[in-house]
């Protein structure tokens, strides 16, 4: 199958002067997830390119053994250094698609027209949508055809104001993920912080952390192979 993963072109951190952008362990577990039960990924972006990457996750502490299968894998690195863009890409031509986090995600694809648009015609055709730790931030203006709130009803979870707490950037943020999706009207859920939970909810399958990423990329496995709901 076809699978979309969508990244940040997000690289500042608010105005405090440092960087940030997607979160390593967050796009590489899912990618090689996916990867290894034989489907096609295709990396997108707004801006397209070379997506930034969050500095911090790329630290020693960070590392993981899908982090170091990337940074030994060429193909993979060019692949992520030519994402498309996401204006241009087709959502009819992609069976699932995939959001990895970081803190971008909370500055463009939180207000991005295209991933907006992306999100309700892969819903609506059918197909899953997975979002990972602050990528449930693109969620937040996406509604229903009848103008709703996608997430009102919805058992969602994502980076919760504890976890965001204990990396000090509470205050700055844009918005705080775990109380814009409860305004919306989510049934938002967690587990303990930087714990690894997913949740699923039909065709909506959301992650809590970057311990939750490759869990995710599982769940939209199983998604991809479910019978259709009659």
């Amino acid at each position: 199958m076809n699978i979309l993963m969508i990244l940040t072109s997000h690289s500042e951190l608010g105005d405090t002067g440092h960087k940030t952008g997607f979160w390593l362990e967050e796009f590489v577990a899912p990618y090689y997830v996916l990867k290894d039960a034989g489907h096609h990924i295709t990396l997108a972006s707004p801006k397209g390119g070379q997506p930034p990457l969050d500095p911090k996750s790329d630290a020693p502490d960070a590392q993981t053994d899908a982090t170091r299968r990337f940074k030994a894998d060429p193909t993979a690195q060019d692949q992520l250094a030519r994402t498309e863009r996401l204006a241009e890409i087709d959502p009819t031509m992609f069976d699932g698609v995939f959001y990895p986090g970081g803190h971008g995600p909370m500055w463009d694809l939180a207000e991005d027209a295209d991933s907006k648009a992306l999100i309700k015609e892969t819903l609506a055709a059918g197909k899953p949508v997975a979002l990972v730790c602050h990528a449930p931030a693109a969620l937040k203006n996406v509604t229903t055809p009848e103008g709703a709130p996608l997430v009102r009803g919805k058992r969602v979870t994502g980076f919760t104001n504890g976890e965001e707490a204990a990396v000090g950037l509470t205050d700055v943020v844009p918005f705080l993920l775990e109380e814009m999706l409860k305004a919306k009207g989510a049934d938002y859920s967690k587990a303990g912080d930087f714990q690894s939970y997913v949740v699923a909810d039909g065709l909506l399958i959301t992650g809590q952390n970057p311990a939750s990423s490759g869990p995710a990329a599982e769940a939209l496995l199983k998604a991809l192979v479910a019978e259709p709901v009659a």
